[in-house]
């Protein structure tokens, strides 16, 4: 009984274990499903993400074939080697005998120094000149604030200075961004510039033994910079306007001061080709707008930095005739392209309108520095001490001990970057830590205070007025701001926009620079452009113009360009809502900085441009304009200057977002090398990227110019040996 019992058990325990094995069976089976149908899916998703790839790699291989293409033709660079591409082409271009000049009208807008030469020079050959200046003298213009000088190739130290030297610290400092033609042309009349101005009398600073004097600047190592004290600007625009003055009194310019260029003039010529005739102006003080004629419009407006409402430009400075010609089918090229300049007075107030510059000059004396120590950076930020308190061994030269070939006197987009690199780390030295030391003491100690006083004394003082300390006994504190703008309207060799017989120079222009400028050099570029350039080529273009009428301005095309503009100003006016135009500008200006400042993301770029669309909104619906149209007023002014800077930060934006690479003033956070320094994606971004206007509210298209270097090769830039 206990056997069968036993048995019987034994059978249960068999058909148990029959049916756990075939549980584990099943679960085993099923686990290996699960395992296959996960492999499955895996794969699926991995086919799936390779098509997605494939389609999206296919739909920018598509896309990337109809873009249009600026080719070295249509740019008009002549053939032939570097060195003399420049002389090949002024031997066979076409010129104008001076019984021809008489007949033919030019406007030019703008009186800094890219449009006061311009304008001097063409009145000096026997053009008829017709000269816009937006403020009530020429010599308020903008050029008046530069400080630090004047690049030329002269090699007047005997340092191992060329042509070719400058053109290639040019070319390199704009990390390889900028035509090679244009840069060398630059170079090439930058002699011609200093013996021009000097004719003049301009006073160009001197040696004991009576030659020019020289000294550095950032993305060099040779003395290449002629100035005049702190004041090289206003020294320069002197003898400009010296020159202006003597084609105005001889009746060869007529000046129009106090008017702003609201629209360009197109009519149709025989063949159906749109070409510039005029523009269309306000007289700011009475508010009426007229109409004028030319048989070409040159354009030297300067930057559009204003669009960041805090910058170290004029507050007049603008982007209006930029946005102007873009509307009527100029390109606008690299509007990312934008430079913060190192060295800058910090901001110090909620209210502040503008910043101000302390001269890149002061770099050559001035050593930039933060403390090693976070504690000490903390009593700084706390006013417990000063930074004279420091002890030499605790401060941090940060440019000198990252970029030892260079120091100081890095390019100003590696120094800004640096500047912020120490502060994001919590090392800045004033109240907001937004802020770096720029040291005189060991040149004090070194040339002694009267030389230091000789060479800066102006700068101190400028310094010393609006901080209200002294910078012999204590460190000045700087930080990046706005500055300069690099992008600009597209221009062929000759100058000459897509629009024919419209002409753009200096600051206004991308041509030169590149992703970065170097410091003083934009001087050189607008004198270069007017004395030496334009009055060349645009005698290419008005060649062909001998036999075109003066025309009346009562012809459709200025009565419907003078409506539009009418048209505009009412709707501004009408709105009548509850905010000042200063109000959003500073708005607009916050969004710039913290979205399209000095780091870039895409997804801060995509933020901000929702941003700057709803800031679009907030003005055209709610704005406040008083006063009347038909006088003086300023609110106005600045309400249509703001009109245009929300779509050039908006274009600033789309630029940046496009080009996903780091190089020069341009730096997205996401293409950096493990140092931090800028990471360029020559394989992809080595072209001009020019924007088309396509209509209000609509995205502009894309055009190319590549960038092909056949003279210089392309390398990382290196300020380290």
């Amino acid at each position: 009984m206990r056997f069968t019992v036993m048995a019987t058990k034994k059978e249960e325990i068999i058909e148990a274990a029959k049916k756990a094995a075939t549980k584990v069976a099943v679960k085993a089976a099923e686990a290996a499903l699960d395992v296959a149908e996960a492999a499955v899916n895996k794969v699926a998703e991995a086919v799936k993400e390779t098509v997605k790839e494939t389609k999206e790699a296919v739909k920018e291989a598509v896309k990337e074939a109809q873009t249009p293409i600026i080719t070295p033709e249509m740019a008009k660079i002549p053939a032939g080697p570097l060195e003399l591409k420049w002389t090949n082409y002024k031997n066979h271009q076409k010129l104008v005998n001076p019984a021809n000049k008489r007949r033919l009208d030019v406007i030019v807008v703008g009186t800094g120094l890219a449009g006061a030469s311009a304008a001097a020079s063409l009145a000096e050959m026997g053009f008829n000149v017709l000269n816009f200046c937006i403020q009530d003298s020429p010599r308020r213009a903008h050029s008046i604030a530069a400080q630090g000088g004047i690049n030329a190739a002269k090699n007047y130290q005997n340092d191992g200075d060329s042509v070719y030297r400058l053109y290639y610290d040019t070319i390199k400092g704009g990390d390889y961004r900028a035509r090679e033609a244009n840069v060398y042309r630059l170079a090439e009349v930058s002699n011609n510039i200093i013996d021009q101005c000097v004719a003049q009398g301009v006073p160009f600073a001197r040696e004991y033994g009576g030659l020019l004097d020289n000294r550095s600047f950032g993305g060099a190592q040779v003395s290449r910079t002629f100035y005049a004290k702190g004041q090289t600007g206003q020294q320069l625009l002197l003898g400009a306007y010296s020159a202006l003055s003597r084609q105005i009194g001889k009746g060869k310019v007529k000046m129009y001061t106090r008017y702003e260029m609201l629209d360009i003039v197109l009519i149709k010529d025989e063949n159906g080709e749109k070409r510039a005739r005029g523009i269309i102006a306000r007289n700011l003080v009475t508010g009426r707008i007229e109409r004028f004629f030319a048989h070409a419009v040159v354009v030297g407006s300067g930057g559009y930095g204003n669009t960041f409402f805090l910058s170290t430009n004029a507050m007049a400075s603008n982007g209006s005739a930029a946005m102007q010609m873009y509307r009527h089918g100029a390109l606008f090229a690299n509007p990312c392209y934008a430079q913060i300049h190192p060295t800058c007075i910090p901001k110090h107030g909620d209210f502040q309108s503008k910043l101000t510059l302390m001269s890149e000059s002061l770099r050559n004396d001035g050593r930039i520095w933060v403390p090693k120590k976070l504690e000490d950076a903390k009593r700084l930020q706390a006013g417990e001490i000063k930074g004279r308190d420091i002890p030499e061994e605790d401060r941090d030269y940060y440019l000198e001990r990252r970029y030892p070939a260079f120091g100081n006197l890095v390019p100003r987009d590696v120094a800004s970057r640096a500047a912020k690199e120490r502060c994001d780390k919590g090392y800045g030295v004033n109240n907001t830590g937004l802020a770096v030391f720029l040291d005189f003491s060991e040149a004090i100690q070194r040339l002694g205070k009267d030389v230091v006083a000789q060479k800066y004394g102006n700068l101190f003082q400028m310094y010393e007025k609006i901080v209200d300390e002294n910078p012999y006994e204590n460190p000045m504190m700087i930080f990046p701001a706005i500055h300069y703008t690099m992008g600009g309207i597209w221009v062929d060799y000759e100058l000459q926009t897509t629009v024919k017989g419209l002409f753009c120079i200096g600051e206004a222009n991308f041509s030169d620079h590149g992703a970065n400028r170097l410091g003083a050099s934009a001087l050189m570029q607008g004198l270069a452009d007017g004395y030496f350039v334009l009055p060349y080529t645009i005698q290419n273009y008005l060649s062909d113009q001998i036999g075109v009428p003066r025309m009346s301005t009562d012809l459709p095309e200025f009565a419907e360009a003078e409506k539009a503009v009418q048209d505009k100003i009412d709707r501004l006016m009408a709105i009548q809502g509850k905010r000042s135009v200063d109000s959003i500008h500073k708005e607009l200006g916050l969004v710039m900085w913290d979205f399209v400042g000095m780091g870039r993301t895409a997804e801060g770029l995509k933020e901000g441009i929702a941003k700057i669309d709803a800031i679009k909104k907030e003005f055209w619906t709610n704005v406040y304009i008083p006063g009347e149209a038909n006088s003086l007023n300023n609110e106005l002014e600045k309400a249509l200057r703001l009109a245009d800077f929300i779509e050039i930060g908006r274009l600033m934006a789309v630029d940046a977002l496009h080009r996903e690479e780091s190089c020069g003033g341009h730096f997205r956070e996401e293409y950096q090398t493990p140092e931090g320094e800028a990471l360029r994606q020559d394989d992809k971004f080595s072209y001009v990227g020019c924007w088309k206007y396509m209509g209000e509210d609509k995205e502009p298209q894309l055009i190319k110019e590549p960038l092909d270097y056949e003279f210089t090769e392309r390398k990382t830039r290196n300020y380290k040996s």
